[in-house]
């Protein structure tokens, strides 16, 4: 099977951020992205697992202009250190918040702030990276944010985010993708104000946001129906087998990445849109309609205020890339 399934234009000249980019979605994004000439920088919290991916990019792609970051998302502490290490770069042109935690624990742990692990690793991670990477983004950057199809499935309790009340292994993960896509829409909205509001203070008729958060999503994208990669990803047999009898609806990460690609560098692409595949769980990227919960002003500014407090960043969308 082809890591490329379609082709997308030249990215020479850009550079993109790919956190969880070792393995999965984030590594095949980052593939796509680096084969079309973009520097690419793969984060993640394995030293040992960004090597290995760069290993195997390489091998395909010699001339590849890839790095790797060592960021731990569950880690303000690590957060904070790679974004230190960024902000001695030139500004990024994309930001694709991919890493996370899939297979949750069964029990609720902590992260070593305090906070609900999976939220501290699919959320407030990435919240307080874009609150720190913000003003060094490029204008007309792109904040992609990873959304799922666990958003339909699961309802959504804003004042127990840290699941302190009652914890199972699926509500903290469709919580945690919940509350991303909730912030990645709020801070869309934000952005246009902040937009406007310069605007109208130099009397300009229109007002566009130099920064555009975006969300994407991978519809049911699993390992038996993706391409094995050396050294990054080698399901079993039985995994394989498996998984092919969900073919009819199912895609392998390489497919379930392009909507994500599409998201970082197609011309039709605005600020505040949703992108899935075309058949819902697999197809070719085309706009979706997200929850009407992840698109609710009240709750998002509710989420957004949560992340500001549990981190201790506050996120000023006035202070966009220059």
């Amino acid at each position: 099977m082809s890591w490329y399934p379609v082709p997308i234009p030249s990215q020479a000249g850009r550079s993109v951020l790919v956190t969880g980019a070792n393995a999965g979605l984030g590594f095949f994004t980052a593939a796509r992205l680096a084969r079309a000439g973009a520097h690419v920088t793969l984060s993640g919290r394995s030293p040992e697992r960004l090597q290995a991916a760069v290993v195997a990019l390489r091998h395909r792609m010699p001339r590849a202009a890839v790095d790797t970051l060592v960021i731990d998302t569950s880690s303000l502490e690590s957060v904070h250190a790679g974004v230190e290490r960024l902000l001695d770069r030139a500004p990024l042109t994309s930001v694709v918040l991919n890493a996370g935690m899939v297979h949750t624990p069964g029990s609720r742990h902590e992260s070593v702030d305090g906070h609900e692990l999976v939220l501290a690793t699919n959320v407030l991670g990435h919240f307080a990276l874009i609150a720190r990477l913000l003003p060094h983004l490029a204008a007309g950057a792109r904040v992609v944010t990873l959304g799922s199809l666990s958003t339909r499935l699961s309802t959504f309790r804003v004042d127990d985010l840290e699941l302190r009340r009652s914890y199972d292994a699926w509500r903290a993960y469709a919580q945690s993708k919940i509350a991303a896509t909730s912030i990645a829409f709020e801070l869309d909205r934000r952005l246009r104000r902040a937009a406007e509001d310069a605007a109208e203070a130099v009397g300009a008729a229109s007002a566009t946001p130099r920064v555009h958060s975006v969300v994407a999503h991978p519809g049911y994208a699993i390992s038996g129906r993706t391409p094995s990669v050396p050294g990054v990803s080698a399901p079993p047999r039985i995994d394989r087998f498996l998984d092919a009898l969900q073919a009819p609806f199912a895609q392998g990460k390489h497919r379930g990445a392009e909507p994500v690609v599409h998201a970082v560098v197609a011309d039709d692409v605005e600020g505040g849109q949703f992108w899935g595949p075309r058949f819902l769980t697999k197809g070719e990227p085309r706009l979706a309609t997200p929850t009407r919960t992840s698109r609710d002003p009240r709750i998002g500014a509710r989420v957004w205020a949560f992340a500001e407090e549990a981190t201790g960043v506050r996120l000023d969308a006035r202070q966009v890339g220059s």
